[in-house]
């Protein structure tokens, strides 16, 4: 071989390995590269995390403070707004206090019943001050009311009176109403000032005397009919002490006295008509302590006598007729200790006494009647302790009657 070829050869061998060098050199140098950059784009990716971490832990807590200061903002601005909706609807309904009173004293019946109306919806509305409004309605009724002046009278003031009676006897429909069971608003346990009152009508039947005190002390009833027919005695104090009864009719009919008290201490019957008629006595105390009966008529027809206490101790039956006719005793306790009877008649006709306690312990009796001739169940008779026999104008059943029942 040639010197010439040898050398060709020899170079071809050497481009060749040069080649294979540098190839492999740019194979290193670009895994080198690629390792690098790889480090490179991973420590990029960990300080773009941590400054996306950071950044959001920021975010985060400028929206938290954000969040509680327009948290404060609203209660402060929901405070002062309900502040603001407060104090204008006390405003508000001052004002429809002052209207609805001013409404009450007018000259003119009518703007008197709007006045009613006004007065008994703000009760309803006005919660915190109902009792304050039904304190209203019944000074309304304790004002100075001046008497029927009769069938004779001009006819102008005969119908300014029956307009203004309208507007009292109103006023007891309203309150009565808001007694009831049914009502939509109860007024049951307020108390309830009819001191001094004159009541020459007006219906309260039905009423649920639950609780609190309604004072009809020192009322007068002359005239017309004030029913309590059904009325629910069960709770609280109904005050009838000193009243007057001295003409119409008052009609407990029906009604039930099972709890709480009821007085008629020192009340005077003079005329007109009391009726207790079917009512029931289960439970509570009435008292008719000191109590005058001298005229007119006290009915007890078919009432019930069955708990509690029915009590007329002292009471002084002077005139009159009280009538306990059909009643039924047949538990608690009738208590006519002390009790005097110098007139009238006090009639036991039909009545059952089955139990119960009914005495008559050291009452007085110098005139007068009191019959129980015709009682139709003589099991527990009345007792009159402190006499060996029957008391002067006292009737008992004859022996063969008694033995019967």
């Amino acid at each position: 071989m040639s010197p010439e070829v040898v050398a060709a050869t020899i170079a071809a061998g050497a481009s060749v390995l040069t080649l294979i060098g540098t190839v492999i050199a740019q194979i290193i140098g670009f895994r080198s590269t690629k390792a690098n950059t790889e480090q490179q784009i991973k420590a990029t990716h960990k300080d773009t995390a941590d400054t996306l971490g950071q950044q959001r832990e920021q975010l985060d807590k400028t929206l938290a403070e954000q969040r509680d200061q327009v948290n404060k903002t609203l209660k402060a601005q929901s405070r002062q707004l309900d502040k603001t909706l407060t104090e204008q609807r006390t405003r508000t309904l001052n004002e429809r206090f002052a209207s609805a009173a001013e409404q009450l004293g007018s000259e003119k019946p009518t703007v008197r019943l709007a006045g009613v109306y006004a007065m008994t919806g703000l009760a309803n509305d006005w919660e915190e001050n109902r009792q304050t409004c039904v304190d209203v309605l019944c000074a309304y009724l304790r004002m100075p009311y001046e008497p029927d002046p009769g069938k004779d009278a001009p006819e102008p003031q005969r119908l300014a009176f029956q307009a203004l009676r309208e507007v009292r006897h109103t006023v007891i429909r309203v309150i009565t109403a808001h007694l009831k069971r049914d009502a939509a608003v109860s007024w049951r346990g307020l108390n309830l000032d009819f001191t001094g009152a004159v009541f020459d009508g007006g219906s309260f039947n039905g009423a649920q005397f639950s609780g609190g005190t309604a004072d009809f002390s020192f009322a007068q009833f002359s005239g017309g009919t004030v029913d309590f027919g059904s009325a629910d005695f069960s709770g609280g104090t109904v005050n009838f002490s000193s009243a007057q009864f001295s003409g119409g009719t008052v009609s407990f009919y029906e009604a039930q006295f099972s709890g709480g008290e009821v007085r008629f201490w020192s009340v005077r019957f003079s005329g007109g008509t009391v009726s207790f008629a079917r009512a029931r006595f289960s439970g509570g105390t009435v008292g008719f302590y000191e109590a005058r009966f001298s005229g007119g008529a006290v009915d007890f027809l078919a009432a019930e006598f069955s708990g509690g206490m029915v009590a007329f101790g002292s009471a002084l039956f002077s005139g009159g007729t009280v009538k306990f006719s059909l009643a039924r005793f047949s538990g608690g306790i009738v208590d006519f200790g002390l009790a005097g009877f110098s007139g009238g008649t006090v009639d036991f006709v039909s009545a059952l006494f089955s139990g119960g306690t009914v005495n008559f312990d050291y009452a007085h009796f110098t005139g007068g009647a009191v019959d129980f001739t015709n009682a139709d169940d003589w099991s527990f008779p009345p007792t009159f302790l402190g006499t060996d026999t029957p008391p002067w104008g006292v009737k008992l059943p004859r022996k063969e009657d008694q033995s019967e029942t």
